[in-house]
């Protein structure tokens, strides 16, 4: 848990915030909530509350590359990314 709120409180600060500015979904920022918390309910939650990717920890690489890539964030290949030492 974060100390001043947790993820869904602050996840819906940042798209009220997103949402009085006038932001498009495309110019909102792209969010992908890490946790270990597994129930359905939670993660339900965090999908209404406009999250774009949840991950339970402990996460694996090939999974955060899946989201990633998914969402435009990463444009390298898992190939190229395990080559890297």
């Amino acid at each position: 848990m974060m100390p001043e709120m947790d993820g869904h409180a602050a996840l819906k600060v940042i798209r009220t915030d997103e949402e009085a500015q006038g932001l498009l979904p495309s110019q909102c920022a792209k969010i992908v909530m890490t946790t270990a918390l597994r129930e359905l309910e939670t993660v339900a939650n965090a999908y209404r509350e406009l999250c774009d990717a949840y991950l339970v920890k402990p996460i694996q690489r090939d999974k955060l590359v899946a989201v990633l890539k998914d969402l435009k964030l990463l444009s390298f290949s898992k190939e190229q990314l395990t080559s890297v030492h």
